[in-house]
């Protein structure tokens, strides 16, 4: 990852603020050129500060309103593989590799606590998954969110 300085911290507020502000109206806003701008955020882009161009949709409006988290404890030698075909399993919304006692955590969408059950058992037939656990979400109490990090880099960036 790029060492961020105080302009591509500015940019990346920005950007959070307004993420479809074209590079015109971020100029504007920052008080830089439109080149410089662009430069920045082709700079921001090509190193992996911007994770995804996805926008976030409610899982709920496209008919699945239960989310779930499914602890995965899994073959070591076999998380490559098992992560690409958690990647084919539609309602696997995303996993991270974690430590501790299990070895991957995913959260799952499904319409309903059936559609929970028959996912958890497509996810237990990947070869190399040993064991699930699932917790239902029962709400959203702080959504994903970098704000807070943006601010506090911000901050130590002008000192």
């Amino acid at each position: 990852m790029p060492s961020l300085d105080h302009v591509d911290l500015e940019l990346i507020a920005a950007l959070s603020r307004d993420p479809r502000a074209t590079v015109v109206a971020l100029a504007e806003q920052l008080h830089l050129s439109r080149n410089t701008v662009q430069a920045r955020m082709a700079r921001l882009e090509k190193s992996g500060v911007f994770q995804s161009y996805e926008r976030s949709i409610s899982p709920a409006a496209l008919g699945f309103p239960l989310q779930a988290f499914i602890s995965i404890g899994a073959t070591q030698l076999s998380l490559p593989a098992i992560t690409e075909d958690l990647r084919r399993i539609p309602e696997v919304v995303e996993v991270h590799g974690v430590s501790g006692q299990i070895d991957l955590i995913a959260l799952v969408a499904c319409r309903d606590a059936r559609h929970l059950f028959d996912v958890d058992a497509r996810i237990l037939a990947v070869p190399g998954v040993e064991r699930t656990e699932t917790q239902l979400v029962m709400s959203d109490a702080i959504p994903y969110r970098v704000s807070g990090l943006m601010e506090l880099a911000r901050r130590e960036s002008r000192r």
